[in-house]
């Protein structure tokens, strides 16, 4: 199989379920565009690799969260915090404005960081979306890089447009 990379563009997998197929719940980002945000949530299980906070950290550098955002990290593992506090990379997030916690499950068990209240809206990196999981808000699933593109705007935002 050959895949031409350069037609792909960001992609977010609408609320409440990442795969429902009556209708099809996944669109392009710029299709939902502008969409006011709560909060972001990058980490966990799913995307809390050293690449995913590194191009989250390229996005901040110099920066700040948008006022009224929140945004919570939480690195996959102990080792993985370790490369990130090595590398500098967790004081460019905590200078941005990021909440980081310690490694492990975050934002999945709707008791933890990450967690939406009744009619907030989360961008959230994680792998599922289903009502509940991270609170009662509606949680739409995107790639490290539009959750940081978004927290600075404090809306849905493509990284094709910044």
């Amino acid at each position: 199989f050959r895949l031409d990379a350069s037609r792909l563009r960001p992609l977010a997998a609408l609320p409440p379920v990442p795969g429902n197929p009556s209708p099809l719940r996944v669109v392009e980002v710029s299709e939902i565009q502008g969409k006011p945000i709560s909060s972001v949530f990058l980490g966990s299980c799913t995307n809390g690799r050293l690449e995913d906070f590194s191009q989250a950290a390229r996005v901040l550098r110099g920066k700040k969260v948008a006022p009224g955002v929140v945004f919570t990290a939480v690195p996959a593992t102990r080792e993985v915090y370790g490369q990130l506090l090595a590398e500098g990379i967790l004081s460019e997030l905590f200078s941005a404005g990021v909440v980081i916690s310690s490694p492990g499950c975050g934002g999945c068990l709707a008791g933890q960081l990450g967690v939406t209240g009744r009619g907030e809206v989360e961008l959230s990196t994680g792998n599922r979306n289903y009502r509940g999981k991270q609170g009662e808000g509606e949680i739409y699933l995107v790639s490290p890089l539009t959750a940081a593109v978004s927290a600075l705007t404090g809306k849905i935002t493509s990284p094709d447009q910044m």
